[in-house]
């Protein structure tokens, strides 16, 4: 029999409480809780010293953005600048968005940093796997079906051009597909936080999906905190709790979205160097990093890994890591110094 099992809150919980206040003073405004919908998950948006009456306001505005980025990003959209460039047969140069420039970039450096274990070509694997738009999967791919997807990926064979600010995306191989969604989260949920600054809000907390950005502090002076989910879908509770300050944190877990075909689960998270669902111990993984997108780009990587070559990575390029493996019903965590010393430092601060 198969199951598919897909997860719609990501692999981050939010510590929140519902608050409604009026008040005359800024700093006595108690927290604001926004949340929506985006990307086939949700988001949600933390302000602390705001005006309750810009609530409605900002809930619409917060949309529409999101919704903006989903119709660039999205495979699921037709008529997405993603989906036009898949579509494309050709070797001429595209026309894309900043935005889209932007991610890019960042996923092809982190993944020649990992050796090609974060790939946004995949996106032939992708839907082989029937974790696309096109096609649920019925039954296992046959090696031949898997090799011949793996032949369609490559981040090689993608070329970032940038003639005064307009960025085109060239593919020397017609048939290649690119993917975001592993790091479509990550790249909005920076969006948002530029978006905050921009309404000239100092103090929030920002998350979509699995990725969260903080700045500035709750109210009476307090750090935002955030919980890393126990990595299993029998039950929603908390593994670890951090504080955050300033900085953002992406989490990538196996056990939200999955296919299961008699009895054997495979993940959603493709390893391009097999072209199978990743099949190893390690369950979860977050990233700390300055931006959502660098640790989203770095979370979907590593867990692609076995455990001790995501520890090699981390401690390679100093990396702020917090690993998480499953050997039966047991988990074994292991942190990175750099992702002790950060929430170290926020937790003084909380």
């Amino acid at each position: 029999m198969n199951k598919i099992w897909q997860c719609l809150t990501g692999c981050i919980l939010i510590l929140i409480q519902i608050p409604y206040a009026h008040s005359q003073n800024l700093s006595d405004y108690k927290k604001i809780i926004l949340m929506g919908h985006t990307m086939g998950t949700v988001w949600t948006v933390s302000l602390s010293g705001v005006n309750p009456i810009r609530k409605r306001t900002l809930q619409c505005a917060i949309q529409r953005l999101l919704d903006d980025d989903n119709n660039q990003l999205s495979t699921w959209r037709n008529d997405s600048v993603v989906s036009r460039f898949n579509k494309y047969r050709g070797t001429k140069p595209q026309p894309i968005t900043q935005e889209i420039a932007d991610i890019v970039t960042q996923a092809l450096s982190v993944g020649h940093k990992m050796n090609g274990a974060m790939d946004i070509t995949i996106g032939a694997l992708v839907n082989l796997w029937g974790f696309g738009p096109k096609t649920l999967l019925i039954h296992i791919p046959t090696a031949l079906e898997i090799n011949a997807a793996r032949a369609l990926t490559g981040a090689h064979h993608l070329h970032l051009i940038n003639i005064s600010n307009q960025f085109y995306l060239y593919k020397d191989l017609p048939e290649i597909s690119i993917d975001l969604s592993s790091v479509g989260e990550g790249f909005a949920t920076d969006h948002l936080a530029r978006f905050m600054e921009q309404e000239g809000i100092d103090n929030y907390l920002v998350s979509v999906g699995g990725a969260v950005r903080t700045h500035g502090q709750k109210s009476r002076g307090r750090a935002w905190k955030v919980g890393i989910q126990k990595p299993t879908d029998l039950e929603n509770s908390v593994q670890a709790v951090i504080a955050l300050n300033g900085c953002a944190i992406s989490t990538a877990g196996t056990y939200r979205n999955y296919y299961e075909i008699n009895g054997k689960r495979f993940p959603h998270l493709i390893n391009p160097a097999t072209g199978w669902p990743t099949q190893n111990t390690l369950v979860s993984v977050s990233v700390i990093a300055s931006t959502a997108l660098e640790a989203d780009c770095w979370d979907s990587g590593l867990l692609i890994l076995d455990i001790d070559k995501a520890k090699k990575l981390a401690q390679k390029y100093q990396k702020a890591v917090y690993l998480i493996s499953q050997n039966g019903n047991q988990f074994t965590t292991w942190i990175s110094p750099q992702f002790s010393t950060v929430i170290k430092s926020s937790a003084v601060k909380s």
